[in-house]
């Protein structure tokens, strides 16, 4: 059975608050997650005075300032990491982060993390993958908006990484009718790489139903209540969604099973009783040849096996069989 990776995607739903990190951390440790990803950035370094907000952006934060101008209110500091670090080291699960520039790759190599993650607005920065690169660090690459041959571009800049590829549609939230599930299903089998789904519908139908079709890395945005101010908190998951999601995943890894046909141990015991066996339809004579006429099959199925009907059709009773008598 395949262990799926769930990462719960904090990103910058703790609003630029220490405190609320923590909380986070604490809520995706008590969901079951593998994993618990925050955002590094500095605001500057990523985006230009120029670039403004995305429209599910002004709808959810209901402002009209610059992206960033929002952005810079949700800057995880440098020095707040190593504590996050520690307090996922105590819940037991791992601490992640995305860089979203060069400075902030080189940091968190610093902190030693064990893979890095890409997002997707990243996939055709060249000098960024190069950066990337050049750590030779496990590379989990989401690859929303991106055609099959700028993955492929990107990949080619990552050749010293090992790089499992994560399908995404970049829309909070994203239409159901935009998934495009089989995409995820498509990369991997053209790429021959591992493959995962970070998820941006609302519910948790979506990544359960990617884990089905093979995903081995989740991803899903959550936070503490989807009433909050900031730019994702809406298409996030709440605390026992998330919950929820993990289970469903969890009980699906148990339910895909090793893919061999067979009988097994918890239907054994109902082989005899669901199956028929053949029987006397009704009071047979010895000597009286079995036919279509006075056989039949019925329940239980610890007798001959209805599978052996035409070499029993047209022999001879050797005894007398009543009615329901197993032949």
């Amino acid at each position: 059975m395949k262990h799926v990776f769930i990462i719960a995607e904090a990103g910058v739903n703790h609003n630029g608050s220490i405190d609320l990190a923590e909380k986070l951390i604490d809520a995706a440790a008590e969901a079951g997650v593998d994993a618990v990803k925050f955002q590094t950035f500095k605001a500057e370094k990523m985006i230009s005075i120029y670039a403004e907000q995305a429209e599910y952006q002004k709808k959810n934060t209901g402002t009209q300032e610059s992206q960033l101008e929002m952005i810079q209110k949700l800057e995880l500091p440098f020095e707040q990491h190593q504590h996050l670090i520690d307090r996922c080291r105590q819940k037991g699960i791992q601490f992640l982060s995305t860089p979203f520039d060069l400075a902030s790759i080189d940091f968190l190599i610093s902190l030693g993390l064990p893979l890095l993650k890409i997002p997707s607005g990243e996939i055709t920065n060249l000098p960024y993958l190069r950066k990337i690169n050049q750590s030779c660090k496990p590379v989990i690459l989401s690859t929303g908006m991106a055609s099959m041959a700028e993955v492929s571009a990107a990949l080619k800049i990552l050749k010293d990484c090992r790089v499992s590829l994560l399908h995404c549609t970049t829309e909070y939230p994203c239409p159901f009718a935009d998934v495009n599930l089989q995409a995820m299903v498509e990369m991997k089998k053209f790429f021959k790489l591992p493959v995962g789904y970070s998820d941006h519908t609302t519910g948790i139908e979506v990544p359960a139903a990617a884990v089905a079709l093979g995903a081995e890395i989740i991803e899903k945005h959550f936070t503490l209540d989807r009433h909050m101010a900031g730019p994702d908190h809406k298409a996030s998951l709440e605390p026992d969604e998330l919950k929820a999601m993990v289970s469903a995943i969890r009980h699906i890894e148990v339910a895909l099973g090793d893919g061999i046909k067979k009988p097994v141990p918890s239907e054994i015991k109902n082989i005899c009783i669901a199956r028929k066996s053949i029987v006397a339809g009704r009071f047979i004579k010895k000597g009286e040849i079995f036919s279509a006429e006075n056989l039949t099959t019925k329940r239980p199925g610890n007798g001959l096996s209805p599978m052996k009907w035409d070499e029993i059709i047209g022999t001879t009773a050797q005894r007398d069989y009543t009615k329901d008598e197993q032949i």
